[in-house]
């Protein structure tokens, strides 16, 4: 209701009509009823409707019985009643029972609806009376409103929509269709059936079936039946009838039984006592009102559902659950007696053993038993589907999990293996060792680590080792480095293998810069200091392939990976030792190196090598993998660190370190050299990490980067960056 309110003012509409005593909220819930009886049909009951009955009184008579069995599905469905009795005059009196207060102006819409869409009829309903139910008469249901139902001329569904609009017919709809029509409603009638045909009316085969036709509509009748044939004398015998008819039971007005069908008196033997009371053996379970003959006559066309008195059963039977009877009173004027024609209400071949009952005590006329033996078929159709919807569910949930350990499974063998690599092992493919032309391996050691594992326990040195190969392995994936192998203290990585990039020597120097903090954070269990490490770098062409079918392992053969462990075993305590080949990869790359000499290095004589001293662009959080912070924009050099203990530091999720691999060197080069002209044009600078450097790829940026990341130099001064790679960004 306070739906229909709130339409009525958004429609700013909310006083009543003036040529009708209805209000635009009753006309919302007419209009409500008529869309919901289009909506029944879409929803798949067109069906089911149009066969409830052959006219109006019927389709009427038997909602109630449609209501019923609906709520066989939806239990807890709380449905309107309705009661229809013929008047003389051909028109109806609807007798409409409801829990729900105010909405009893939509059953004008519903009921209008379904008689011109089934019937091809007009009708009109006006209230005559609207109470509070009664106690005595009706319980269970607290509106009971009744209608005046009265048929009006018939127009075609265009003359119809036109009518219905004009003031005029909302008039008419409140006075209502006098009981005959007069001479010139008359004669419009028969100009419109005369100019419309058969559209109009459902048969007419002669003129004078058609002036018949028009003659009934002008009198208000709703049906259009036939008059039955009756026999002189009833032509079957008592013992027959009750043989024939099991289910069934006539009544006088003072509820004595007279007569009782053969199974009903089976499984109610205080039936077989004729005389007694009918409300002593059973009780109204449907419809809900007292058990009277007045009350059963008011709701004669109403199902009734009797459920037998468990203090009345035998001593041995109140156990069982109780049998219900569902079934038609019919009046005997003649007798006045009421005929209760029945059939036990039983769904499952279970609920009829319960009763200690049996198929053939029901009529093999009665489709019950056809009822009870096809849900009995249902219920195991629904029982094999529930069962395959369980085995569905188990096999979701077993896939589901099937699925975690197998990721589970793939991230612990792609921790060991590349994943190309350990794709084509799970393939059964052979891997075939590949050549790399110029990668860069890293070795690194600790520095005194004898003497510390002779003087510690080994749990304490796991402990130590474990502790800097997590920050270590943090750091192969911020910078997006091959993890080859650690021996005892050694950790060995590689940049550019398996996957070939341009930027290797840039990615493993700075994973050698983060090596070099992230032990400063590893405690020495001897002295309780800081450890100290050891890191060579060298740069050349390497084979990698896998070897061994046991614990299989992606290794790395050449020179390359002899000269990078000289470099580390020939290396400075907490210094970065580097070739001179992995010096010129990185001499213009933003990069502080600087120069060791010749040294002696074993197996390979003399040899000009180097010390890394840090990034000159990038801050110890980015290399370190963690959130930037305002700080970092200063750009301090990797070796000035926050007073920030390196466990907070290395709990945050590794965030990685942005690298361009793109063009050759002879773009870049050319890339450069524009970018240098186009800065000392335009007077402005900009931020490393805009310009597509190995910090990041996003687009240019028009503010001015910090002062200490430099200008860029002239023009001018184009030689002396030849073969560097860009710092800044590119405008053009």
């Amino acid at each position: 209701m306070q739906l229909v309110d709130k339409a009525c003012k958004i429609l700013a509409v909310s006083k009543p009509f003036l040529l009708i005593k209805v209000s635009f909220a009753d006309m919302v819930l007419r209009e409500f009823g008529e869309y919901f009886f289009e909506f029944c049909k879409r929803s798949g009951y067109d069906h089911m409707l149009r066969t409830l009955g052959g006219n109006l009184y019927e389709f009427i008579e038997n909602l109630d019985a449609l209501h019923s069995y609906l709520s066989l599905s939806y239990q807890e469905m709380n449905a309107p009643s309705f009661r229809v009795e013929k008047n003389e005059d051909g028109s109806m009196h609807l007798h409409y029972y409801s829990d729900r207060r105010g909405l009893c102006h939509i059953v004008p819409g519903i009921i209008g609806a379904a008689a011109l869409d089934f019937f091809n009829i007009e009708i009109s309903m006006e209230i005559v009376n609207q109470t509070e139910e009664e106690e005595e008469e009706r319980t269970g249901k607290k509106e009971h409103i009744v209608f005046l139902v009265t048929q009006n001329p018939v127009f075609s569904y265009k003359e119809r929509n036109d009518f219905s609009s004009s003031p005029q017919y909302l008039a008419d709809s409140e006075k209502q269709i006098e009981n005959q029509l007069n001479k010139e409603d008359l004669e419009k009638a028969r100009n419109t059936v005369n100019g419309r045909g058969n559209s109009l009316c459902p048969v007419k085969k002669s003129h004078w079936k058609t002036i018949r036709g028009i003659i009934t509509l002008g009198k208000g009748k709703l049906l259009r039946g036939f008059d039955p044939v009756y026999p002189k004398s009833l032509w079957i015998d008592t013992k027959t009838f009750c043989n024939g008819l099991p289910f069934h039971m006539v009544f006088d007005k003072e509820l004595r039984v007279k007569q009782a069908g053969v199974s009903i008196q089976k499984i109610v033997p205080g039936l077989q006592t004729m005389g007694i009371r009918l409300d002593h053996y059973f009780s109204i379970v449907h419809p809900e009102v007292p058990f009277t003959i007045s009350s059963i006559q008011k709701f004669i066309n109403s199902q009734f559902v009797f459920q037998t008195r468990r203090e009345m059963m035998p001593e041995s039977w109140k156990q069982r659950p109780m049998l219900e009877l569902r079934g038609q009173m019919i009046w005997m004027e003649s007798l006045q007696c009421m005929l209760y024609l029945c059939s036990p209400l039983l769904r499952t071949l279970h609920e009829l053993e319960e009763r200690q009952m049996h198929i053939a005590d029901i009529a093999p006329h009665d489709v019950t038993r056809d009822l009870i033996l096809l849900n009995q078929q249902r219920l195991a159709e629904m029982e094999l589907s529930n069962q395959l919807e369980r085995k569905k569910e188990e096999l979701r949930i077993l896939s589901k999990h099937l699925e975690e350990e197998k990721k589970k499974t793939e991230a612990l063998l792609y921790a060991m293996l590349p994943q190309h690599v350990a794709n084509q092992l799970k393939e059964g493919k052979r891997v075939e060792a590949g050549e790399f032309k110029e990668c860069t391996v890293l070795f690194s050691d600790v520095v005194t680590f004898t003497n510390i594992c002779a003087q510690c326990e080994p749990i304490q040195i796991v402990l130590m080792l474990n502790s800097m190969y997590l920050r270590f392995d943090r750091l192969t994936t911020v910078h997006d480095v091959y993890k080859v192998e650690t021996i005892g203290d050694a950790y060995m990585v590689v940049g550019g293998v398996p996957v070939p990039v341009p930027t290797h020597a840039e990615r493993v120097a700075n994973f050698a810069l983060g090596m070099i903090i992230a032990a400063k954070g590893v405690q020495n269990p001897v002295s309780g200091n800081s450890i100290q490490i050891r890191v060579g770098i060298h740069t050349g062409p390497v084979l990698a392939g896998v070897v061994g079918e046991k614990m299989p392992r992606y290794c790395l053969f050449g020179d390359t990976v002899n000269i990078a462990s000289r470099m580390e075993s020939h290396g400075v305590p907490s210094k970065i030792h580097l070739s001179s080949s992995a010096y010129q990869c990185l001499k213009y790359k933003n990069f502080e190196m600087a120069e060791r000499g010749e040294i002696e290095v074993k197996g390979k004589g003399k040899m000009h090598t180097y010390f890394l001293i840090r990034n000159k662009t990038a801050t110890e959080n980015e290399i370190m993998g963690r959130p930037m912070r305002d700080l970092d924009s200063g750009h301090e050099p990797v070796q000035s660190f926050q007073e920030v203990t390196q466990t907070e530091k290395d709990q945050t999720p590794a965030i990685a370190m942005k690298y361009i691999d793109g063009p050759t060197d002879g773009q870049n080069s050319l890339k450069r050299r524009n970018q240098a002209k186009i800065a000392d044009l335009t007077g402005k600078t900009y931020d490393s990490k805009s310009d597509g450097n190995l910090h990041g790829n996003q687009h240019a940026d028009d503010g001015p980067c910090p002062l200490n990341r430099g200008r860029v130099k002239p023009a001018t001064e184009e030689p002396q960056i030849r073969n560097v790679r860009s710092n800044f960004c590119t405008l053009l």
